[in-house]
C-alpha cells in the first residue's frame, strides 16, 4: 500500500528505531530488508523500500523501535496526551520540514510519538514485504492503557473471538478502520509498542537476520492470520516479523 496523503489521527504513521550506531543499524536492516538509505532531517537516516520512505534511524543511547501516531494537531493531542494521565517527554517542534513531532509515554510507562505530517506523510509504503504491518502494545497492565488511548485518539474498544484466552483488544477509529490493538501479558517485562514487519517468507528472513548477527526470542510460529517470529537485533531492539498465510 502506497500512503501519499496524511492519514487519520490515531493511525501508525511513522516508525524510527532509536540506535546508539545508525550506520551499524542501517547494514543490519539493509541485510534483512533489502532497505536502502539516505541522510533525513535533523541529523537522522531514511530507510528505502524501492526509494520510497518505510522508516527512519534516529541516535539516541538506547534501542528501540518508535511508532509515532498521526495528528492534524500535535500540540492539542500533547496537552490530551498529559490530560488522559501520560506524559510528554519531548514537546512539540518541527521535524525540519518533514513534520511537527513530539515524544510521550503512556500511563504503563510505553513511548510513543505523535507526527503530524507537513511535507511528509511518514510511512510512504506499508502492509507489503519488507515493511510496517502493524504495531500493538504489550504490557503487564493493560487496564490504564486501555483507558488512555481511547480518551487521547478517540479510538473504541473491540474485541477478539480469534484468539480465545489471549488477553488482546482492537483499537478501532471505525468498525472498518483498526489502527492496532492491547495485549495484556502478565510475562511481560515492561510495556512497550511491538513492531511487525511483514516478509515474503517469516523462516527465510529469521534466518537471514540471524546471520546478520539477531537473537531469536520467538521462533517462527503459526497463528489465525500469520506466521510470525519476534527477534532481537544486535543493537537490543526488539521487532517481530510475519508472512500471511495464503
Amino acid at each position: 500500500m502506497i500512503i501519499d496523503s496524511n492519514p487519520t489521527t490515531g493511525t501508525p504513521t511513522w516508525l524510527e528505531l532509536e540506535v546508539s550506531d545508525p550506520d551499524q543499524a542501517a547494514a543490519f536492516y539493509g541485510a534483512v530488508f533489502g532497505w536502502s538509505f539516505e541522510p533525513g532531517p535533523a541529523g537522522t537516516t531514511r530507510c528505502l523500500l524501492n526509494g520510497r520512505t518505510v522508516a527512519g534511524l534516529r541516535p539516541a543511547r538506547e534501542a528501540q523501535w518508535l511508532v509515532h501516531l498521526a495528528t492534524d494537531d500535535c500540540d492539542r493531542t500533547a496537552e490530551r496526551v498529559a490530560a488522559a494521565g501520560g506524559k510528554v517527554l519531548e514537546a512539540p517542534a518541527e521535524f525540519g520540514d518533514a513534520a511537527r513531532i513530539a515524544y510521550a509515554e503512556d500511563p504503563v510507562g510505553a513511548r510513543f510519538g505523535l507526527w503530524q505530517g507537513r511535507r511528509s506523510v511518514g510511512c510512504e509504503v506499508v502492509n507489503e514485504p519488507d515493511s510496517l504491518v502493524r504495531n500493538d502494545l504489550v504490557t503487564p497492565a493493560p487496564g490504564p492503557a486501555r483507558a488512555f488511548y481511547p480518551a487521547v485518539f478517540d479510538f473504541f474498544l473491540d474485541g477478539n473471538d480469534d484468539l480465545p484466552g489471549v488477553d488482546f483488544t482492537f483499537l478501532r477509529l471505525t468498525a472498518e478502520k483498526e489502527v492496532g490493538g492491547i495485549m495484556g501479558d502478565p510475562s511481560a517485562a515492561r510495556s512497550s509498542w511491538n513492531t511487525l514487519f511483514e516478509v515474503a517468507d517469516c523462516d527465510t528472513t529469521v534466518a537471514r537476520a540471524v546471520a546478520a548477527g539477531a537473537i531469536v526470542v520467538k521462533p517462527a510460529a503459526d497463528d489465525p492470520y500469520a506466521r510470525s517470529a519476534t527477534l532481537t537485533d544486535p543493537f537490543g531492539a526488539t521487532f517481530s516479523v510475519g508472512s500471511r498465510h495464503a
